[in-house]
C-alpha cells in the first residue's frame, strides 16, 4: 500500500506522489514571534515533525521548510510600544521558540526563512500579480482583488461572493479597499505609527508585506512553484492557505500545493486552547510542575491529527505511564541479552514483531493514524511481556527483532529517547552517590536489615530517586510529576 492523506483540497483521502520520485518538498506555516507559542501551537508542530519522520522512515528524502513571521501588526506594535526596533521584540521570543522545539525532541528542518529577510522576494512576487492583472494599487497599498482570480476560496469550499467583509483578514480593515473582500498584498502609504520599525522601499512607494504575502514568497524560494505538500492547523485554512492559493497560483498558473494538511485545535478542559481565552499552557510552565517532556509530546501525538484533542493534566498523566510502560519494555529487552539463548518462543517473537511492522505501517500509511500505531504498539508490548514471562527468557534472534521494533517505532514517535534523555543524570559525582546508595541498600538487604533498606530507598526518594528491583538487579531513575 501507498502512503495516503486526507487533502483539504479536493476532500478526499489521496496517494503520495511526489513531483521527484522518492523526494517530498513540505512548508509548513510557523510561528508569529510576538510571544512564547503554547502547547496548542505545538500540537501542530509536533504532529508535522511526527509527518516529517515517518516520511524518512518509509525512505523518502524530505526537505522541509517552516517560516519565521517577524513581521507583522503585533511584532510591530510590540517594538512601537517599547521603543525598540523589530528585531528586540522578535530574537527572544524566537530564541524561546526553538528551545521548546528541542526540548520537545522535533527534528531541525532543513530552512527556516525569516519574512524579513525575503522583503525582495516578496516585492517581486506582487509585481508578477500586478502584471496579470490581478492587483489594484490604492494610497499606496496594492490589494489582491478576488473576484479576478477564478476558484478562489476552495480550499475552504466558500463562495466567494458569500464571504463576509471586513476583520477576517487581520489587519486589513484598516486599509481602503475597492471591494472589501479583497486582501492586502503591500501595506503602504502613510506609516504613522510603525516609523522606522517596520519600513521597506518598494515601486509602490514604502511600506510593508501582507501576512498572507511572506509565506507564498517564501514557500516558493525554497521549494519551487509547486510544494508536495502544505501544512498548518485548520485556523490556517480560511483566510490564510485560501489567499496563499490565490496569490500563489495567480503568480504562476501554477498549482501551489498537491497535497493540503491540516491539523485539528488542541482544546483544554473542552474549549479551543488560545490566548485570548487564557486557557494555555506554554511547554515551560508544565515542565515548572514537573512534568516530563517525553509525556507533552505522547500526548501531543496521541490522537489523530484531523480530531480535536482535549488537553488535561489527569491525561498528561497517563500520556507519563503510557511512555513509562514503552521505556520499561525497551530496557526490559536490552537487559535480556544476558539471557539469550535460554527461550523456547523465538520463532514466535519473531513474527510478531514481523506483524506488528506491517500493522504499524498499515495504520500510518492511512492518513497517519497516530492513534491506531500506538495501539497495535501496545499490542505486541503486552504479548512480548507475556512470551518472555512464559519462557523465562529469548534468545538473540527474538531480542533482536523486538528491539529492532523498538526502535523503528520510536524513529518515528521520538518519545523514547527523549525519555532516555530525562532519566540521565549529567553530574558524575551525583551517579557515584546514587550508585553507592543502592550498593549500600542491597548490603542491608543481604544482612536482612530492611529497616537500613528501606531508610535508603526514602533518603534516595527524597533526592528524587526511584529504585525498581528486578530479575537482573536494581535499577534507578528520575522521578516525575506521575510517579
Amino acid at each position: 500500500m501507498s502512503v495516503r492523506f486526507y487533502n483539504t483540497l479536493t476532500r478526499a483521502v489521496e496517494p503520495l506522489e511526489p513531483q521527484e520520485e522518492g523526494h517530498v518538498r513540505m512548508y509548513t506555516c510557523g510561528p508569529t514571534v510576538y510571544d512564547r507559542a503554547h502547547i496548542g501551537n505545538f500540537r501542530a508542530f509536533t504532529w508535522e515533525d511526527l509527518l516529517r519522520r515517518y516520511l524518512k522512515w518509509r525512505g523518502y528524502r524530505v526537505t522541509q521548510v517552516m517560516n519565521l513571521t517577524d513581521v507583522d501588526d503585533r511584532t510591530i506594535q510590540a517594538a512601537v510600544d517599547r521603543g525598540v526596533g523589530l528585531s528586540e521584540v522578535t530574537a527572544p521570543v524566537t530564541e524561546a521558540f526553538f528551545e521548546d522545539w528541542e526540548t520537545l525532541g522535533l527534528e531541525s528542518v532543513e530552512e527556516n526563512p525569516r519574512a524579513t529577510e525575503h522583503v525582495p522576494q516578496m516585492i517581486e512576487l506582487v509585481r508578477q500579480l500586478e502584471e496579470r492583472g490581478l492587483t489594484y494599487e490604492k494610497d499606496g497599498s496594492v490589494y489582491f482583488a478576488i473576484d479576478r482570480f477564478p476558484g478562489y476560496g476552495r480550499l475552504a469550499n466558500l463562495d466567494p461572493e458569500s464571504l463576509l467583509t471586513g476583520g477576517r483578514v487581520e489587519g486589513d480593515e484598516n486599509y481602503s479597499k475597492e471591494n472589501p473582500r479583497d486582501f492586502v498584498l503591500w501595506k503602504g502609504g502613510a506609516r504613522g505609527h510603525e516609523g522606522e520599525v517596520a519600513v521597506w522601499d518598494s515601486p509602490w512607494g514604502p511600506g510593508r508585506p501582507g501576512w498572507h504575502l511572506e509565506c507564498s514568497a517564501m514557500a516558493m524560494e525554497y521549494l519551487g512553484e509547486t510544494l508536495d505538500i502544505h501544512t498548518g492547523g485548520v485556523d490556517n485554512i480560511f483566510p490564510h492557505h485560501v489567499n496563499e492559493i490565490a496569490q500563489s497560483e495567480g503568480a504562476t498558473g501554477r498549482p501551489f500545493a498537491r497535497l493540503w494538511l491540516h491539523a485539528e485545535h488542541l482544546l483544554s478542559e473542552g474549549e479551543k486552547m488560545s490566548k485570548s481565552l487564557g486557557n494555555f499552557y506554554t511547554l515551560e510552565s508544565l515542565l515548572e510542575r514537573g512534568y516530563r517532556p517525553s509525556a507533552i509530546r505522547y500526548l501531543l501525538l496521541s490522537a489523530h491529527y484531523r480530531t480535536q484533542l482535549n488537553f488535561t493534566l489527569d491525561g498528561l498523566k497517563d500520556a507519563d505511564r503510557a511512555v513509562g510502560r514503552l521505556f520499561e519494555f525497551q530496557r526490559r529487552i536490552r537487559d535480556a541479552a544476558s539471557l539469550a539463548d535460554r527461550g523456547s518462543r523465538d520463532g514466535d517473537l519473531v513474527e510478531l514483531a514481523s506483524r506488528w511492522r506491517e500493522a504499524f505501517t498499515e495504520a500510518l500509511d492511512d492518513d497517519l493514524n497516530a492513534s491506531d500505531a500506538l495501539g497495535v504498539t501496545f499490542v505486541m508490548v503486552r504479548e512480548a511481556n507475556l512470551a518472555l514471562d512464559a519462557a523465562d527468557g529469548a534468545g538473540a534472534g527474538a531480542l533482536e527483532a523486538l528491539e529492532g521494533a523498538v526502535d523503528d517505532f520510536d524513529s518515528v514517535f521520538g518519545v523514547l529517547d527523549l525519555r532516555a534523555r530525562e532519566e540521565t543524570v549529567d553530574s558524575a559525582d551525583l551517579r557515584e552517590w546514587i550508585e553507592e546508595r543502592i550498593a549500600a541498600r542491597a548490603a542491608a538487604r543481604a544482612e536482612r536489615d530492611f529497616a537500613r533498606s528501606d531508610a535508603i530507598r526514602d533518603e534516595l526518594l527524597e533526592a528524587g530517586i526511584a529504585l525498581e528491583d528486578g530479575p537482573s538487579g536494581t535499577r534507578w531513575k528520575l522521578r516525575s510529576e506521575t510517579d
